[in-house]
């Protein structure tokens, strides 16, 4: 009998009902869950049962059933909170986690150092990204982010670089050691470190020994010297210093060089002297050291040594590289954050705690550098808030609730014509 049926029909109708209400409960229940993406329930109509056969129309339906539960993957807002380790997604992308299930994925950024150093989710799962190498260049090898070791050795002084003028009016003067400051026309100090990380003074002595030809000497006060007296300069370094007529660097010439400081320094310490690219370096002349019509003076000087340190502070840029601040003013880069990219983000399983799995219809994924080949970027100091749409979420509220009463009203009606055969008998 119909009337039967339209029973069957009125319940699947509440079975869809109640499940819809279980997905719009969760994602008001997730509304300020960091980085939750919102689902939607999808149904589809049962299979109908026709009045005429294969013949095909006239057809009754049998009800509904929920045929899908799709994720919304829009943006959440982005939510600034001044935390270093907090991280957002701005696009397409997650953050790869070493999970027990395997390589989980999460957009909730919430991360924090644990006491040994990596860089965890809440639950205590480590981020993985791309590591640097000692010289702090970021690679391509994949690996947990980890600080590692919180202090760096100390680090000699292999180059010094300066860029400078040297007055071409100045006269030639021949360089006396014991009376360096009235047989040079000009000199500065750098401060340089041994291979123990000490500070060492030294200062540099520019005498012009022809036309556009000078000399230069490095020298160390007697007290830094392994052998010296307090009171004399000793000479650690020599050169000479080339000129073309137009006051352009033309040619270094690297002369004596070996740097014996005291006090447990090793011997024989070597430091190249650049005054820039030299013409006869392949280079034009007017990156470098000058020799102008102008009083001599320096520009600039830089030096690639430092003494040992410990870590003073951390951040991460907008690319997600960590950077280690060292108490010396000493920045390394220590490791990348990953982005994992998929073909499909609405085939992911979820796997709770705000964790995603990959599956055979999500594809798998592909983890690289923020911002590219269509990753989005991360933005430091920020957290994904979730993308539930409260305003929407209560219109579908009410618009189950009414679906959820029309279908009782259909088993209620159903029920009362059902009634009425029942009478039949009676009367």
């Amino acid at each position: 009998m119909s009337i039967l049926s339209s029973f069957n029909i009125g319940v699947t109708g509440l079975h869809a009902a109640g499940q819809s209400m279980s997905v719009i409960g969760d994602n008001i229940a997730n509304a300020n869950t960091y980085g939750y993406k919102s689902s939607r329930a999808e149904f589809q109509d049962q299979l109908a049962r026709s009045l005429k056969g294969i013949d095909g129309g006239d057809q009754i339906g049998t009800g509904t059933k929920l045929a899908h539960v799709k994720p919304k993957f829009t943006q959440g807002n982005v939510m600034r909170t001044e935390n270093i380790t907090d991280m957002a997604i701005d696009g397409n992308g997650f953050f790869p986690v070493e999970a027990p299930f395997g390589t989980g994925y999460t957009r909730d950024g919430s991360f924090h150092f644990d006491k040994e150093g990596n860089l965890i989710t809440g639950d205590g799962y480590k981020i993985l990204g791309f590591q640097a190498d000692e010289e702090g260049k970021i690679t391509n090898k994949i690996g947990s982010i980890q600080l590692g070791n919180t202090t760096i050795p100390a680090n000699s002084t292999k180059e010094v670089k300066m860029s400078m003028n040297l007055d071409s009016r100045e006269e030639i003067l021949k360089f006396d050691p014991k009376n360096a400051d009235k047989t040079s026309n000009y000199n500065t100090s750098i401060t340089v470190y041994d291979n123990v990380g000490t500070p060492r003074l030294i200062t540099m002595y520019f005498n012009k020994t022809e036309k556009n030809t000078w000399q230069y000497h490095a020298m160390v006060e007697g007290k830094d010297a392994e052998g010296g007296k307090a009171d004399e300069l000793v000479e650690m370094a020599t050169g000479t210093i080339k000129y073309n007529d137009k006051g352009l660097l033309q040619e270094e010439v690297e002369g004596n060089n070996s740097f014996n400081f005291n006090k447990g320094a090793q011997p024989g310490q070597k430091i190249v002297f650049n005054f820039g690219e030299s013409i006869k370096e392949g280079g034009d002349g007017y990156l470098a050291s000058t020799q102008y019509g102008s009083r001599s003076s320096v520009a600039r000087h830089s030096q690639d040594g430092f003494s040992a340190a410990t870590l003073a502070s951390l951040s991460f840029n907008d690319d997600a590289v960590l950077t280690a601040v060292y108490d010396n003013g000493v920045t390394k880069d220590i490791a990348q954050v990953g982005l994992a990219k998929f073909d499909n983000n609405e085939g992911l399983f979820k796997m709770g705690k705000n964790f995603y799995k990959e599956t055979r219809k999500s594809g798998q994924g592909v983890v690289g550098k923020p911002g590219w080949d269509g990753r989005g970027v991360i933005l430091a100091k920020s957290i994904e808030q979730s993308n539930v749409d409260i305003a929407d979420e209560f219109i579908n509220l009410m618009s189950a609730q009414r679906n959820f009463q029309a279908n009782t009203r259909t088993i209620s009606t159903s029920d009362q014509m059902l009634q009425e055969v029942l009478q039949l008998k009676r009367n």
